[in-house]
């Protein structure tokens, strides 16, 4: 990723909206990071990543029951390791 500076940003904005469309720009402000520019087709993947969380009350009665009688594969119990105590 390139840092710059919000001056060097603004003297050259051409150069880094190109070098965006390659890796992330992160602008700089007082030493301080301020913004990241990244490409159209990044942000749009990005995006898509994006999950929607539901209340519990918006589920239905059958994946409820789903979730509540779900159990992690044996193979899968060394990731408790992982959780905090």
């Amino acid at each position: 990723m390139e840092i710059v500076s919000a001056a060097d940003f603004q003297r050259k904005i051409g150069a880094y909206q190109d070098r965006a469309l390659v890796e992330p720009v992160l602008v700089t402000r007082n030493g301080r990071e301020r913004v990241v520019l990244i490409s159209a087709d990044e942000f749009h993947r990005l995006k898509s990543l994006e999950r929607q969380s539901l209340h519990p009350s918006e589920l239905s009665a059958k994946t409820l029951a789903a979730i509540s009688s779900a159990s992690v594969p044996a193979e899968y119990a060394h990731l408790d390791d992982e959780l905090p105590r």
